[in-house]
């Protein structure tokens, strides 16, 4: 699993980059309603205001109010943060329970990328689409309006909070990554960093709104579409490669690997003559067999996997070591989708998995989140 740092970074990334424009799109009408609302209820009255001023003459109450355009933004925000972090860490939990495998968690991202595809062309206007995006009841949106028109000073975080119940494409997409991260807390550090994310943008459409301009609204939905769509290309892809169904990486030889080297006796290309530093030289090799016949491949986990292509021995007992030097982000959340493996590597030392005797063939890992990938190629007489 991910850690809640990486989640926390994943979220607010996707959220800056993708979720704004897609959720402002979505609910760009209740934080409207939420801020203008509250505007056009403000004293127009010149007599009535002067009066005001009149009485809190001595008061710094007029700078306060200067200051103010962005407070019913914040407060919407707000409740948006509480609301969707709850959220998430109920999702953690409910996946945490189920134990997804490498690739359910892969099959639920491809399913996110394909319902953002779906929003994307709906945003664009393509016919039919509509009917299979999911959307709130109606009664639900009639409601939002109608609150919205209050006056109360709680009415923007009110409504905030209940966004949770209007997701927009991105958001369901975070909302998968919550369940396939296993835990409360990463569930909630992915769904308040995704709002976090949105918060700019958020905010300046609320400013926007707040001053009576809607200048952009327009072109919001084709801006968006073209967003999310880019947004899914990439989940899908990342999907696919933590599914170990694909690899997207371009062949790398200085980051390849390739034994076996025998590091007691015996004669192999990591050891020549029998030399005591040499048999030390080839102790660290990437791929060895030790003395007593059983491959090792050893993969250095840093912020990044190196080597990412081995060259392994095929029909020799091998076990693979996750060397972790100051490991850190999703580098950390290794699985080999093919054997439903999940480990969390150390930050430092060494985690060990046992891959059995391998056949000849190519074995695919990645990060729980596909981004980062490598092979183990089995080869006989390696």
């Amino acid at each position: 699993m991910p850690s809640s740092i990486a989640l926390l970074i994943t979220g607010a990334s996707t959220g800056l980059l993708a979720g704004g424009a897609s959720c402002a799109a979505v609910q760009g009408g209740l934080l409207a309603g939420a801020v203008t609302r509250r505007r056009s209820s403000a004293p127009t009255d010149k007599k009535s205001a002067t009066n005001k001023s009149l009485r809190a003459s001595d008061s710094p109450r007029p700078v306060k109010e200067a200051a103010t355009p962005l407070a019913p933004v914040g407060a919407f925000l707000a409740g948006k943060l509480v609301s969707h972090t709850l959220l998430g860490a109920l999702l953690g939990v409910f996946g945490d329970a189920l134990q997804p495998s490498p690739r359910t968690q892969a099959v639920l991202l491809l399913a996110a990328g394909l319902l953002m595809v779906l929003f994307a062309l709906d945003l664009f206007g393509v016919k039919g689409v509509g009917r299979l995006v999911p959307r709130p009841p109606a009664s639900f949106g009639r409601l939002m309006r109608r609150s919205a028109r209050t006056d109360s000073v709680a009415t923007p975080a009110l409504i905030g909070f209940a966004t949770v119940l209007v997701p927009c494409g991105v958001t369901l997409s975070m909302e998968l990554l919550a369940i396939t991260s296993g835990s409360p807390v990463a569930g909630a550090a992915v769904m308040a960093g995704f709002v976090l994310g949105t918060a700019p943008l958020f905010a300046a459409l609320g400013y926007l709104f707040r001053r009576g301009s809607q200048v952009l609204s327009g072109r919001l939905a084709v801006l968006t579409g073209v967003v999310v769509l880019s947004v899914a290309v990439w989940t899908m892809g990342s999907a696919l490669q933590a599914g170990g169904w694909v690899s997207f990486d371009a062949p790398d030889k200085r980051a390849a690997a390739s034994g076996p080297f025998i590091v007691e006796g015996g004669e192999g290309s990591g050891s020549v003559g029998g030399a005591g530093g040499e048999e030390t030289a080839a102790a660290d090799d990437p791929v060895r067999i030790d003395a007593s016949g059983k491959q090792i491949v050893t993969l250095t986990v840093t912020d990044f996997y190196v080597p990412t292509q081995f060259t392994a021995k095929a029909g020799v007992p091998t076990t693979l070591v996750l060397r972790g030097k100051d490991s850190g982000g999703c580098a950390r959340a290794f699985t080999i989708p093919e054997l439903g493996v999940q480990e969390i590597v150390k930050r430092d030392g060494d985690t060990k998995v046992d891959l059995g005797t391998r056949k000849p063939g190519r074995l695919l890992f990645s990060c729980a989140m596909g981004m980062q990938t490598g092979t183990i190629d089995f080869k006989k007489g390696a």
